[in-house]
């Protein structure tokens, strides 16, 4: 079996996540149902659901910003590196230092301070 090339920018990745103290280990697939982009890029928001601990995915995203935290979601880390949708096997930063203003979309105040508020999330936001 042989998949088709693909290629994927994955420059900002290194400026994105300027700093990983602990992931999820193993990482996690995320379910991509309602994820229409061809690519999850790095700082891309996850959420995991209350009830079902398998169940992880993309924060859904409409005109270029995150859209509102999902009923019985939590957050649980950014995506570490950029992966094709198609294969959405990702490394999950739950602690570490975000560039904000190079992650894919904008992180409002109110993400970031329920992001501070998450049990066992330790992201802190800066850039240049």
């Amino acid at each position: 079996m042989v998949n088709g090339k693909q290629t994927i920018n994955a420059a900002n990745d290194c400026i994105v996540i300027r700093k990983a103290n602990g992931y999820i280990i193993g990482g996690r697939t995320l379910d991509m149902t309602g994820f229409d982009g061809d690519v999850i890029g790095a700082g891309h928001l996850v959420i995991q659901s209350k009830t079902d601990e398998t169940d992880f995915r993309p924060m859904p995203v409409e005109n270029g910003a995150y859209k509102a935290l999902p009923e019985g979601y939590k957050y649980v880390g950014v995506v570490r590196a950029t992966k094709p949708a198609s294969d959405p096997r990702v490394s999950i930063v739950y602690d570490g230092e975000i560039n904000d203003k190079a992650c894919p979309y904008p992180f409002t105040d109110a993400i970031k301070s329920a992001l501070q508020a998450a049990q066992n999330v330790n992201l802190v936001f800066m850039h240049d």
